[in-house]
């Protein structure tokens, strides 16, 4: 582990939001999508969602997204401020749901892009205080622009996903060296 576990939790929870947004698909299209990614994520402690939640989701997605493709340190640090700077941090500790004691920045019953600003901004902000940033990361295939969070040991992660997007990249390789040794 590279990181705490609440903190890979939470830059787990931002890799799943920022790809909820891919060309031609919306994953949070409604309140209820929204519901559904809240559910999946098992973010406690929320309130009712709203339009406007999901309005300021939308907001904080594209925040995180540029993180992501920020070009360096100082850019990504700035945009990180930026997030967390814009919500009431209210640290505590809790053991919730059968995890550990863990920090939470958000202020109980916050909106959830508020949680999700104050959660995701700290972990993102522990990636570049360990100097980490390099970590984060978009695929590498081609076709691909979801983002990721190499955790490895070795930070060898290229792929959003080694089930999809890297093996139709290794299958691609294999036939090419293939077609390669076919007409030596």
């Amino acid at each position: 582990m590279i990181f705490a576990h609440d903190t890979e939790q939470a830059l787990g929870i931002v890799v799943d939001l920022v790809n909820t947004a891919e060309p031609g698909r919306e994953g949070l299209g409604d309140v209820a999508a929204l519901r559904e990614f809240v559910e999946r994520s098992r973010i406690s402690d929320v309130p009712a969602l709203t339009e406007e939640d999901l309005i300021q989701v939308h907001r904080l997605r594209a925040a995180f997204r540029a993180v992501f493709d920020a070009p360096d340190v100082e850019h990504a640090v700035r945009l990180i401020n930026g997030i967390i700077g814009g919500v009431r941090a209210t640290p505590h500790l809790t053991d919730h749901d059968g995890y550990d004691w863990h920090v939470h920045f958000f202020a109980p019953g916050a909106p959830v892009a508020e949680h999700l600003a104050a959660d995701g901004g700290m972990a993102l902000a522990y990636v570049v205080a360990a100097g980490e940033l390099d970590r984060l990361r978009t695929c590498e295939a081609p076709d691909c622009s979801r983002v990721l969070v190499d955790l490895s040991r070795n930070r060898c992660r290229r792929y959003c996903d080694s089930r999809t997007c890297g093996n139709r990249m290794h299958v691609a390789a294999y036939r090419a060296r293939q077609r390669e040794a076919a007409h030596s």
